[in-house]
């Protein structure tokens, strides 16, 4: 996808969960009722912010053309004062703090994925090195049978021309 599109999809998707976020508020039990909504708008602003990251493809007029870049600074400004509005209705419903409490619970979880995908990753580097060792070891065993057979071989040719003359 196109960062233009990204970007259209992204905003696209706060708008629609900030809209069911409002309307659902309101009768909402408890926030695990809107949820999934608050997921798709961190969603949402997260594609605004990688099609602004992302440029791969598009000519520097495109990159850096005035239009270009005040669509960008809009559509995260449109973002955040989504993310903003949705703050207030949260923390007006069910209590102040509770935004904040969202917000870091989900920094908690970013940063305990990004934790284990680093770990998984050590994991694997350690397996693959492994391998590599396991491969060597392999390597020179086989390596020391060719020569011990090859010595052999050589030993008993020379050992049988001694004994045929």
């Amino acid at each position: 996808m196109e960062p233009i599109s990204t970007a259209l999809a992204g905003i696209s998707l706060v708008k629609a969960s900030v809209d069911f976020i409002k309307s659902n508020i309101s009768t909402a039990q408890d926030i695990g009722q809107i949820a999934g909504q608050i997921d798709a708008m961190f969603t949402g602003q997260k594609q605004v912010q990688e099609a602004s990251n992302k440029k791969t493809g598009m000519g520097l007029a495109d990159q850096f053309g005035v239009q270009s870049v005040a669509k960008e600074m809009i559509d995260a400004k449109l973002a955040a004062e989504q993310v903003a509005e949705v703050a207030r209705m949260v923390d007006f419903r069910f209590g102040h703090g509770t935004w904040a409490a969202i917000l870091a619970e989900r920094q908690k979880r970013i940063q305990q994925a990004k934790e284990a995908r680093a770990a998984q990753r050590k994991v694997e580097r350690e397996r693959q090195q492994e391998m590599f060792e396991n491969f060597k070891i392999g390597a020179i065993a086989v390596g020391l049978v060719v020569v011990i057979i090859g010595l052999f071989i050589g030993v008993l040719t020379a050992t049988a021309g001694v004994i045929v003359k």
